[in-house]
């Protein structure tokens, strides 16, 4: 069996810019959904603060950012110095070789030319083992920045303690902080020389200055959202163990994670299945903590305080439920079952389902669509029992009540059950709202069908309709309504923003996973609706800033590439080309989905086609690849076409795989 981690680029999609994406991932180096992760950070200052192209290196960032639209929290900036030493970050950066960078899954090791220093970590779920050797005898430091927020540090007598409150600014998490514990490996900190860094009266970092004669320093981090205590007690996950039995450790654990799926084809799809599959592996991020006792507890954002209970943060459900739970219903059900405690332990400490979830919850996309994931688990029997009816009772709550929070619940949900749509002069994005209502209401049926609640599936499946009655027949699209239940004049299909979310009426319209044959009766028949399928992927990608007044980025990838209209940069269109095959015209999907697949992914650091939302779209590529779809995730329907691909799936040949599979 090859080394699938070698075929792993964790820069694939890092070569990116606000204005255009080609993933905006970074390259993290963690355990598969651990808590700590660590990446070079070539400039700071912005979310964006990794760039492959950028031969400069400020240090080496305990992160753990979901996204740079959602930014950063619990950040921490290690930095090795030597000879003239700067207080602040930007002024202690250094030049970096990035062939002579080892960026792995598993392993980093930086080369800082200026301070003639190689950082090298291998981290744990919760931990880190770090090395740094120094090439020269001039004044050496290792600087822990903080980056922002409020923080404090102290030398003590066996280590370094300190602890942030840094979280990017559309967080809300009450008595947040991050507390962490380094621990000498070996006896190199001179702590009479160690400074603490001061700026407008605040702590802004810590200098640990290096003992005369020791080139070589290595210690041990942990991290805490609980205590200081308990980041001791986190340190445990490295006891007995030097570096490199951690890292081996590391790369064991990556490739059993890589190599649940064997493929076998060429070094270019070899190498960006692979990459991919590593993307998958690493959100949702753990937040919990075990004690002494063995129990799991976790730092509540909404109650400010530990709770008992599993946690995982940093994943947006409005991208996820597409593509990245079906694979985990598929590869990872122990894990998804623990997102599905850690979504009912929010909803009992917040009131709400969680929607778009950082270390607290961001609710930055519309819509409850976790109640798909919800749905799946109940389809699928990851969910049963108690943990599905309290499941139950959670959606029907946020499918009934308006949130005085607007991160939570659904928006304009009182007047989609009042009218049977969300009109367009009293809420933002109505059409989406709408049609995602529509759907997650679908989902509670099937979730309150396997609970034996068969008034709530009567109901739901009732509102499951309500994307009816905002289909134009004239236009042959989703279209706003106003309140008195006309339509919005002056329609224009090309136009994004306003009634629809990051797409326009043509990428929207389909968005109805879990009644395409209802969809096309609408039409006037599947013919009638293909042939608008074909508009998408024959006319050019045509745009209007709409809305949004000025253009954005998901506007800029779709205009950059030959795919006509389908914005395969963006969730909305994912479903697109599977319809193709839903209704029989199997040729015309594995056309485009090979074509997309070949033309729209690389391994390279500009790999993916838009933004790589914590796994979804890399899923979408693993999909592609192995011939199969999630076209309705609640109720397990998949389209099945010939892989791209040869290979096995836990050992079984993919196609004989994919026969046990949904329906």
């Amino acid at each position: 069996m090859p080394n699938y981690i070698n075929y792993v680029n964790i820069c694939q999609g890092s070569k990116s810019v606000p204005r255009f994406s080609n993933g905006n991932t970074l390259p993290l180096t963690q355990r598969p959904f651990a808590m700590v992760s660590f990446a070079p950070q070539t400039e700071g200052g912005t979310s964006w603060w990794f760039h492959p192209d950028v031969p400069s290196v400020e240090g080496i960032r305990l992160t753990h950012q979901p996204s740079p639209w959602i930014a950063d929290y619990g950040m921490l900036l290690m930095t090795p110095q030597s000879d003239v030493i700067a207080d602040a970050y930007p002024a202690a950066w250094s030049g970096y070789r990035r062939k002579d960078a080892v960026l792995r899954p598993d392993y980093m090791k930086i080369n800082f030319l200026r301070s003639k220093c190689s950082m090298e970590v291998a981290p744990t779920e919760r931990c880190a083992s770090v090395r740094a050797t120094f090439d020269t005898e001039l004044g050496r430091c290792i600087t822990l920045f903080n980056i922002k927020g409020d923080a404090e540090f102290e030398v003590r007598k066996d280590g370094i303690y300190g602890c942030t409150d840094a979280r990017s600014g559309m967080d809300y998490a009450e008595n947040f902080k991050m507390y962490f514990v380094l621990k000498p490996q070996n006896d190199w900190i001179d702590t009479d020389a160690c400074r603490v860094i001061m700026a407008d009266g605040k702590q802004n970092g810590i200098h640990l200055a290096v003992k005369d004669g020791v080139k070589e320093c290595k210690y041990n981090f942990a991290i805490s959202y609980i205590s200081f205590e308990q980041a001791e007690w986190n340190l445990k996950e490295t006891e007995g163990k030097d570096f490199d039995a951690i890292r081996a450790e590391n790369e064991k654990i990556w490739e059993d994670y890589l190599a649940q799926i064997e493929i076998t084809a060429d070094e270019k799809t070899m190498k960006t299945f692979y990459s991919c599959m590593y993307r998958t592996g690493l959100y949702p991020h753990m937040a919990y903590e075990t004690t002494p006792e063995g129990e799991a507890v976790h730092y509540s954002p909404n109650q400010g305080k530990t709770c008992p209970g599993v946690r995982y943060t940093d994943n947006g459900f409005w991208d996820t439920y597409r593509t990245e739970f079906p694979l985990f219903s598929l590869l990872k059900p122990e894990l998804y079952r623990d997102v599905l405690e850690s979504v009912l332990n929010d909803y009992r400490e917040g009131g709400f389902l969680p929607r778009w979830v950082s270390i607290g919850e961001v609710g930055c996309m519309p819509s409850t669509l976790l109640d798909s994931i919800i749905a799946q688990a109940a389809t699928c029997g990851i969910a049963d029992g108690q943990l599905l009816k309290d499941l139950l009772e959670a959606m029907k709550h946020h499918a009934n009540h308006k949130s005085e929070d607007a991160r939570f619940g659904r928006t304009g949900i009182e007047a989609f059950v009042k009218l049977g749509y969300v009109p367009y002069d009293q809420f933002h994005e109505s059409v989406n709202l709408t049609l995602d209502f529509a759907y997650g209401d679908y989902c509670i049926a099937k979730v309150a069908e396997k609970a034996g609640d068969s008034e709530a599936v009567a109901e739901y499946t009732k509102r499951g309709q309500y994307y009816r009655n905002i289909f134009d027949s004239e236009t042959g699209f989703m279209r706003a309504k106003h309140t008195e239940g006309g339509w919005r004049p002056d329609f224009d299909p090309y136009s994004w923003g306003a009634d629809y979310t990051e797409a326009s009426a043509w990428q929207t319209t389909f968005s109805v996973p879990h009644d395409l044959d209802g969809l096309a009766e609408l039409f006037g028949g599947k013919d009638a609706l293909l042939k608008r399928l074909d508009n998408i992927f024959s006319l050019k990608p045509d745009y209007r800033v709409g809305g949004y007044g000025i253009e954005i980025h998901e506007m800029t990838e779709m205009a950059a590439v030959d795919f006509g209209l389908c914005a395969i940069s963006n969730q909305p269109s994912f479903l697109l080309p599977y319809i193709y095959a839903y209704f029989g015209e199997m040729e015309k999907t594995q056309k485009w989905v090979k074509h997309l697949c070949d033309n729209a992914f690389s391994y390279e650091d500009d790999g993916f086609p838009g933004d790589e939302d914590n796994g979804t779209t890399a899923a979408w590529y693993i999909f592609g690849q192995l011939g199969l779809y999630p076209v309705c995730p609640a109720d397990d329907r998949w389209v099945k076409i010939p892989a791209l691909v040869e290979g096995k799936v836990n050992g079984v040949p993919i196609e004989e795989w994919k026969k046990n599979i949904g329906k």
